[in-house]
């Protein structure tokens, strides 16, 4: 169930495993991620990629009820979605567009990224053909090595915009690759300055407001010189600290709140009671050395859940931590609740988030898997139905 986001408790199918949605956490997140870089500096939430497997749609409209007025997605189809579910606001496309979006970034009021001569060229003729204007933000690059172009090349696409007609540019930005790495902090001011330096000559010769931003959710937590006009928190904005070490952080930004939005679960379908040297699942990679109880949960690497974790990986039932034992299957993954109290079928398991006062975050799970929060979240939320909370009730 892919991509599913369900509109009430009433469903006609239902699956074992489900994400749940926290919205009151999201939207308490962007009221402090606001509240720390203070009522002057715009907050773009950060919505692409399915708002990191949260669903776009849904956090966009309930961000604009806290005050949202500026969304970032990836691609201009992601932009069109949120124009086409009622979302307000400006809508900044990241990764700009090609030729054939002209239309829908002007038919949808979408303000694209640019760093592509003939992109613009393009996009200022079709907006001049309809009889209206395109806004634009003009991306650099500082150190990314990605999308964007060079600094020394600002004033010639600054005069090719100001130049053609039904174009405006509206912002001007740039990204970190390393303001969450503590050892490369030197590294990150001297791209800020240099971004800063383009900023000041670009104000220094346009008439009218061009919004600056740099900062990422790294920047504007270890950085607040970066907020400039506008910061985009990402990760931030869904609970998590983007250097994955939340405690740390916290303790160095004690002003900063921040809620994990996502809880993962699914529950008990069957329970074994196994002696001593049974194997469990493909391979029999863990042999019981004792006569153990075996809880089967219905989750495995189709629905995100990867084999990586096998053998690794722990999850909570009745508030405690059972670890997966064998290969986690493409539908299925076995842990030991040999040591739990009794565990029935039915019961709630927690493979991501809280039970009782016990808590598996997504830091945690990425750890298992060698990777980052971001990954994990985008796989859980993808791959599930997921179920949106407010105040207790389930809403879409």
């Amino acid at each position: 169930m892919a991509n599913m986001e369900k509109n009430s408790l009433t469903m006609e199918t239902f699956s074992f495993n489900r994400v749940e949605i926290d919205i009151v956490a999201l939207q308490n997140n962007f009221q402090n991620i606001q509240q720390k870089v203070g009522s002057r500096v715009k907050v773009m939430a950060v919505v692409k990629s399915d708002a990191y497997g949260h669903g776009m749609t849904a956090c966009a409209r309930e961000l604009y009820q806290v005050g949202a007025r500026t969304f970032g997605v990836a691609e201009v189809w992601e932009g069109v979605a949120l124009r086409r579910a009622g979302v307000r606001g400006e809508i900044i496309v990241l990764l700009g567009g090609t030729p054939e979006t002209y239309d829908a970034i002007i038919d949808h009021n979408l303000t694209p990224v640019v760093y592509d001569i003939d992109f613009i060229n393009g996009l200022s003729h079709t907006a001049a053909v309809k009889n209206t204007e395109a806004r634009v933000h003009l991306k650099v690059d500082v150190g990314m090595g990605r999308l964007g172009i060079q600094p020394s090349q600002v004033e010639t696409y600054i005069s090719l915009i100001k130049r053609l007609p039904a174009m405006s540019l509206s912002g001007l930005l740039s990204h970190f690759p390393v303001a969450d790495e503590s050892e490369a902090f030197e590294k990150t001011r001297k791209q800020l300055a240099s971004f800063k330096e383009v900023v000041a000559r670009l104000k220094a010769k346009k008439d009218g407001p061009v919004v600056s931003h740099i900062a990422n959710s790294a920047a504007f937590i270890n950085f607040p010189e970066t907020h400039l006009d506008m910061i985009r928190p990402g990760i931030s904005l869904y609970g998590y600290f983007p250097d994955a070490s939340p405690k740390g952080a916290k303790r160095a930004v004690p002003s900063m709140d921040l809620q994990p939005v996502m809880s993962f679960k699914t529950r008990v379908v069957q329970i074994k009671e196994l002696e001593a040297g049974c194997g469990i699942s493909y391979g029999h990679t863990f042999i019981t050395s004792r006569k153990s109880r075996i809880a089967v949960l219905p989750v495995g690497y189709a629905d995100g859940y990867q084999r990586k974790l096998s053998n690794r990986a722990e999850v909570l039932i009745n508030g405690r931590r059972a670890p997966v034992c064998g290969r986690v299957c493409m539908n299925a993954t076995m842990v030991d609740i040999t040591d739990l109290p009794p565990v029935d079928v039915g019961d709630e398991v927690v493979l991501l988030g809280r039970q009782g006062g016990a808590e598996i975050s997504a830091d945690e799970i990425a750890q298992w898997l060698g990777t980052i929060s971001y990954e994990v979240l985008c796989l859980f939320g993808s791959l599930n139905e997921r179920v949106y909370l407010s105040n207790d009730q389930k809403m879409g």
